[in-house]
């Protein structure tokens, strides 16, 4: 199914409203206490945020001074959120896919992407339109799921029958390309790509790798349920790059 589709699928986005994430923004996804150390300074910058979803990055960016944001996303339903939740002067929503996007030469100082390339089979395309668009030294961050995760089996543990996580099973993981597994209820397709390919893929578009980590829950948010598990193997791969 075209993720787009996906997400404006009615019963899906209700069941994505509810998530942690999409309730508390920014402070309620795991990841954040690793990405914001990340961002670079943004007063009276451009800035581009390549699928936006509910656009907490976008008001982020806005609220630390950026003169121009520009919040991309395939779902009408994500875009429409986002206007609601996260508006600001400086902050401008389209529908577009991060595939569809022109990506002018040295226009933006800042882009954004933040679980959304694990959709897209082509990354080397979108790494090189990245860089073609930022300006001479501006800086990529990505967050991505992480190869580990991709390439697990139906990306779930294996459990016994009570239902307890036994171990993180992988397989595949040199065979690169679409992985079909449930999310919030719904199927859902995704894109495995080895580390190799992903850092690799950069380093060859031109970018510069200033800093890689995988992400790792803060002490504060281990007691959600099922959070500690999160340490028994990664789910995201953050990433800084200089173009």
């Amino acid at each position: 199914m075209d993720i787009s589709k996906q997400y404006d699928d009615q019963a899906f986005f209700e069941q994505y409203s509810q998530m942690t994430r999409s309730r508390e923004g920014l402070s309620g996804a795991g990841e954040w206490s690793q990405l914001a150390p990340m961002f670079p300074s943004l007063a009276g910058k451009k800035v581009l945020d390549l699928g936006c979803g509910y656009g907490w990055h976008c008001k982020y960016a806005a609220d630390h001074g950026a003169a121009e944001v520009l919040g991309l996303d395939s779902s009408e339903k994500m875009i429409r959120q986002a206007r609601l939740q996260n508006s600001a002067d400086a902050i401008r929503y389209e529908v577009q896919g991060l595939e569809e996007y022109s990506y002018p030469s040295q226009e933006w100082d800042c882009v954004i992407s933040n679980l959304v390339l694990h959709y897209i089979a082509d990354l080397d395309s979108v790494f090189h339109c990245i860089h073609r668009t930022l300006k001479p030294g501006g800086v990529f961050l990505m967050n991505i799921e992480h190869p580990v995760f991709t390439a697990g089996v139906n990306q779930d543990w294996v459990r016994d029958q009570e239902g307890n996580p036994l171990y993180w099973p992988v397989d595949g993981y040199f065979m690169p390309g679409p992985r079909h597994t449930s999310f919030l209820g719904c199927d859902v397709v995704k894109e495995h790509h080895t580390l190799t390919q992903i850092l690799m893929g950069l380093i060859e578009a031109g970018f510069t790798l200033e800093r890689v980590e995988e992400a790792c829950p803060p002490k504060e948010m281990m007691g959600l349920p099922g959070m500690t598990d999160e340490l028994r193997r990664p789910m995201m791969l953050l990433v800084k790059a200089s173009a």
